[in-house]
């Protein structure tokens, strides 16, 4: 069965991208557009994997990341923060929230699918959270 793979962002035309990347990879996609819709498909859906968007409105990705870690049934979902916020301070603050990994936008096909894959099977970030 295909990992299902929650897409959260706010901008339309990145989670349209981040879905035809992904899809071609054979993953099922779902999507929301903001945290609070985020928190919402997780409690219906389970999804495999997030994706999320760290700058949004109402609920920022730093927030529902720690969120799921907070709730024993969304505590080990895999969470990849995806952000044009790369600083040093933005990374360690993302990691220190929860995520699995902490990519920055832009991000190629390649790399996406690679830490995807990555953190499905359990692999631990480079960067040794």
């Amino acid at each position: 069965m295909n990992s299902s793979i929650l897409i959260v962002d706010d901008e339309a035309m990145t989670r349209n991208l981040l879905r035809l990347m992904l899809e071609r990879a054979g993953f099922k996609i779902l999507e929301a557009e903001d945290g609070v819709q985020a928190l919402e498909v997780v409690a219906a859906e389970s999804p495999d994997l997030l994706i999320l968007d760290v700058m949004m409105p109402n609920v920022d990705g730093i927030t529902v990341c720690e969120t799921l870690r907070a709730e024993a049934e969304t505590a080990v979902l895999p969470i990849i923060l995806l952000s044009a916020r790369t600083s040093p301070e933005a990374v360690q603050l993302g990691m220190k929230a929860g995520a699995d990994r902490y990519l920055s936008k832009p991000i190629s096909r390649e790399e996406l699918i690679r830490n995807v894959r990555e953190v499905l099977q359990g692999i631990p970030s480079q960067f040794g959270d």
